[in-house]
């Protein structure tokens, strides 16, 4: 019988399983670690459905520390070999979540969405959106503008997906507003609860004294990953990440009492992850939410000009 969401809750200890031939699947309603390759573990599972919510953000092949660089070609073709084996191992409601960035090479950027795009169409896959993840920090470029967004693809398996919006609903910008016409003129024309979330999200990303920073260093803030979870599965259900660093989806699932299963190849990231997952079950764990508002850097006295700057400086 699954667990309820007090039981999975009262679970502390996270086990890691090490290249093992088999993951302990009987375990399929507890939250573990996976101290192995992708392929390998995904090979290890039985070819039927297994998953609600697949949610990751793979290596970008720009050659960071848990990455081995290939031609874009080759990686390509790695990253549809997962994908392929996910999809059969996807549950006919559930949906998979591919947070991607650019690949740079030489100055030159390839998004890779669009590259990733025809294999998820050879899966017949449904694209439901394409949302825009929107982050305020990172590094100035000089011979193109600075890169602050990236790009989580979000398709289902089939059309008979689960999506609970009213998990995620945001407030309305004029709750107030009436139908001016229709049979329903004069009527409030919004949702008590609030009103969809647009698909350009402003989250900010792990960078400098964020609450959530580890040693990773391009780490998933657990914030982008709480909407996807909550709109996309229910109590109980089941997120996997294949690369999943140090568990900032788990942090995500956790909180909002689903199972996790995470694989990771870097040894010191899934020990910080198991630390930040079983702070989670035991409710110390720091994190950004959601939906905490954005701070307004007007209010810094950073932002004010400087006094050498206004009398036209060029320091």
């Amino acid at each position: 019988m699954p667990e309820t969401a007090t039981q999975l809750n009262n679970q502390i200890e996270i086990p890691i399983i090490e290249n093992k031939r088999q993951p302990n699947y009987g375990d399929i309603h507890r939250t573990q670690l996976y101290l192995m390759d992708a392929i390998k573990f995904l090979d290890s599972l039985p070819q039927e459905p297994i998953f609600d919510l697949v949610v990751t953000s793979p290596p970008y092949n720009i050659g960071k520390e848990y990455e081995q660089q290939m031609p874009l070609s080759e990686y390509i073709k790695w990253q549809e070999k997962i994908i392929r084996k996910i999809y059969v191992r996807l549950k006919d409601t559930g949906s998979i979540c591919w947070q991607v960035g650019n690949y740079v090479e030489n100055g030159s950027i390839t998004p890779l969405d669009i590259e990733l795009s025809p294999v998820f169409k050879k899966l017949n896959m449904h694209l439901r959106n394409r949302i825009i993840w929107h982050f305020g920090h990172g590094l100035h470029n000089h011979n193109r503008f600075s890169g602050r967004y990236e790009v989580v693809m979000w398709y289902t398996k089939t059309d008979n997906y689960t999506f609970n919006l009213d998990e995620v609903r945001i407030p309305a910008k004029y709750p107030g507003k009436r139908s001016y016409r229709g049979e329903n003129k004069g009527k409030l024309s919004g949702n008590p609860r609030g009103k969809n979330p647009e698909d350009v999200w402003d989250i900010p990303n792990v960078k400098g004294n964020h609450v959530e920073k580890t040693v990773h260093p391009c780490q998933f803030p657990v914030g982008l990953i709480e909407r996807l979870v909550l709109s996309m599965t229910n109590e109980g259900d089941l997120v996997f990440d294949p690369f999943s660093g140090v568990a900032s989806s788990g942090v995500a699932a956790l909180l909002h009492n689903r199972i996790y299963w995470g694989c990771e190849i870097m040894d010191n990231y899934i020990q910080i992850g198991k630390q930040r997952l079983e702070e989670t079950r035991s409710g110390i764990i720091k994190y950004r939410p959601y939906n905490k508002p954005i701070y307004d850097a007007k209010s810094s006295k950073l932002s004010q000009i400087p006094d050498e700057w206004k009398d036209g400086g060029d320091n």
